[in-house]
C-alpha cells in the first residue's frame, strides 16, 4: 500500500485522486469541516487543518509515503508561510515522506518577451506571487537535499478547461495589451495526468513544465476564444492606457511574456496531452 497525502483540496486534487495508482488510504487536508463530507464520498479521509495555523497540523506528520502538494501560499509577504508550516510538521514525524509533488507557476521566470524558456533557465520572479512560490521551491528542494525526499516540482501557467475560460472578460470587452505577449496553458485533466506521470517516472529533485504544444500571443488566445463562443475580439490598447481599464493583478499578468518548451516532460514523464492545444480543445466534444 502507498498511502498519499493530498495538501489543497480544490479541482486539480480531485481530477487527480481517482487517477492515483495503487493507492492506499488517500488522506486530504481540508481547511472547512463543510468540505470533508464531499471527500469522503469520494473514497478519501478528510483532515481539518489550516497551513495558516501550524498548530492545526499536527495529525499530518508521518501519514502518507506521498505527499500531492496543491495548496497556494498565502496572500501576502515574500515567504511561502503555508509551505514552511507544513514542512516543519512533516521534519517532526519519526517516518518522513519518500516523495513530495509539488504545483508551482511558471510565473517564477518573470518575462522572458519571446525567448524559448526551458526548466533550467533562470528564474526571475517579480511578482509578489512569484516570490512567494519560487520561496516555496527552495524549500522544498532544501527539504529533500537534507531528508532523501524526492522532491519534484510542477510548473504550471494559466488553467483552464470548459468551467474556467475567461469569457466574462471577453464580454465586458476588456481590451488587451498591443504589445501582444506570449501565454502558455494546460487543460486540468492535462495537469492531474502530469501529476499521475510525474508519480511514475519523475526524476528527484527534478522540474518539469506542465504546459501544452502550443504557447500563443495572448491576442490568438483571446481571438480564438471570440470566434468559437461568438463574442467580441478585444480591442488592443498600449501597456500605459491598460491601467485605465484593468486591475492591477490583470495588467501584471499581460506586462509577463513567456514561450515554455515541454520536451523534458515530453522524453521523462513519456506524457502525451489529452489537449496539446487550446484549439484541440475548443474543436473537441466538450463543446460540440
Amino acid at each position: 500500500m502507498n498511502p498519499y497525502l493530498i495538501i489543497g483540496s480544490g479541482a486539480i486534487a480531485r481530477l487527480t485522486l481517482p487517477l492515483l495508482p495503487n493507492p492506499g488510504p488517500v488522506f486530504v487536508l481540508c481547511r472547512r469541516s463543510d468540505a470533508m463530507a464531499d471527500w469522503r464520498t469520494r473514497g478519501a479521509i478528510p483532515i481539518l487543518g489550516d497551513l495558516d495555523h501550524p498548530n492545526t497540523l499536527s495529525r499530518l506528520g508521518g501519514l502518507a509515503h506521498t505527499v500531492l502538494h496543491f495548496a497556494p501560499p498565502n496572500g501576502d509577504g515574500h515567504e511561502d508561510r503555508h509551505t514552511k508550516h507544513l514542512i516543519c510538521t512533516l521534519r517532526q514525524a519519526k517516518i518522513l515522506p519518500q516523495r513530495l509533488i509539488y504545483i508551482s507557476t511558471t510565473g517564477v521566470y518573470g518575462t522572458r518577451k519571446d525567448i524559448w524558456t526551458v526548466e533550467t533557465s533562470a528564474i526571475n520572479p517579480t511578482t509578489a506571487r512569484a516570490i512567494r512560490r519560487a520561496d516555496a521551491e527552495s524549500r522544498l528542494r532544501r527539504f529533500g537535499q537534507e531528508t532523501g525526499c524526492r522532491i519534484t516540482i510542477l510548473r504550471v501557467p494559466g488553467i483552464y478547461d470548459s468551467h474556467r475560460l475567461p469569457l466574462e472578460r471577453l464580454k465586458r470587452n476588456d481590451p488587451l495589451p498591443l504589445e501582444n505577449p506570449w501565454t502558455n496553458h494546460i487543460h486540468s485533466l492535462d495537469l492531474a495526468r502530469a501529476v499521475i506521470a510525474t508519480l511514475h517516472r519523475g526524476k528527484p529533485q527534478r522540474i518539469y513544465h506542465a504546459v501544452d504544444d502550443e504557447p500563443l500571443p495572448v491576442n490568438e488566445f483571446y481571438s480564438l476564444l471570440a470566434q468559437h463562443f461568438g463574442l467580441p475580439i478585444p480591442n488592443k490598447l498600449p501597456y500605459e492606457q491598460l491601467a485605465d481599464h484593468l486591475s492591477p493583478i490583470s495588467l501584471s499578468f499581460l506586462r509577463e511574456s513567456r514561450r515554455l518548451g515541454n520536451q523534458r516532460t515530453k522524453q521523462e514523464l513519456q506524457l502525451r496531452w489529452r489537449y496539446p492545444s487550446i484549439r484541440e480543445f475548443l474543436n473537441g466534444s466538450e463543446f460540440l
